[in-house]
């Protein structure tokens, strides 16, 4: 073989090398990045339920009834006669 098939040979034989470390690389890197995807997914969904449940909470707290409870029991707040309401009219 003369020295010109040599080089040839060679400088193919590295052009195969760093593409196969590339391949390899990016097969990783789409790995690494589809588990961070799916972590975030999860954590996602686990923010989404808090947050239903955290509506439902809100919710529940802010009942008409739960209020004028706590104004009547906490707060002695009773509704006024009808004689003691004043109207105003603009």
């Amino acid at each position: 073989m003369s020295l010109r098939v040599v080089i040839a040979m060679l400088i193919l034989l590295g052009a195969v090398v760093a593409s196969a470390i590339g391949v390899v690389y990016s097969i990783q890197q789409s790995r690494e990045q589809f588990v961070e995807l799916t972590r975030l997914g999860n954590e996602r969904d686990d923010l989404n339920f808090e947050f239903g449940r955290l509506e439902l909470e809100q919710a529940t707290w802010a009942e008409n009834n739960r209020i004028e409870q706590i104004a009547r029991g906490r707060l002695g707040m009773v509704s006024p006669n009808p004689p003691d309401v004043v109207v105003v009219r603009r």
